[in-house]
């Protein structure tokens, strides 16, 4: 099983900015986190961080054939970038959205997400937490794929 974690804008000064709004804790502690998460668990995992919305469609549609699921935090994207919600589309893959702060308790351009409804879910307000939370739906997503998947070739066969 292997997860790519994207993250987008200004996350990689997560720690330095906004702490009352995002915490303390760095972006580097976070993926450490979820690494070690994802060695106990058998799950290979890869992290990627851009400020620019096309690389990040770039690393979406390389995801393509060579991930299992995608855990994305699109960042101030998640407001605007439909290239970004048409890429998740695109890829068909389990991709789960998270956001650090609850976006629905923020500034109201914040409360909309252009790139939900393309995702198979989203963790919303649970801190640094979330990622934690996202591995763990990524797997019972991909653990409910594979016995759909065992299911059909049973049936198939018989």
């Amino acid at each position: 099983m292997k997860i790519a974690v994207i993250q987008g804008p200004n996350l990689n000064m997560l720690g330095v900015r906004e702490q009352q709004v995002y915490g303390p804790m760095r972006l580097e502690q976070i993926h450490a986190q979820m690494k070690e998460f994802a060695e106990q668990n058998g799950i290979e995992i890869e992290f990627y961080q851009s400020n620019l919305e096309g690389e990040i469609v770039d690393r979406i549609q390389e995801c393509y054939g060579d991930t299992d699921g995608i855990i994305i935090n699109p960042a101030a994207y998640t407001h605007t970038s439909i290239a970004i919600r048409d890429a998740i589309a695109a890829v068909n893959l389990p991709t789960i959205e998270v956001h650090i702060s609850n976006i629905y308790r923020r500034e109201e351009f914040r409360q909309k997400s252009m790139t939900a409804p393309a995702c198979t879910s989203s963790i919303i307000g649970f801190g640094p937490f979330g990622y934690h939370l996202a591995m763990v739906g990524m797997m019972q997503v991909l653990s409910e794929i594979t016995a759909i998947r065992a299911a059909q070739q049973g049936a198939v066969q018989e």
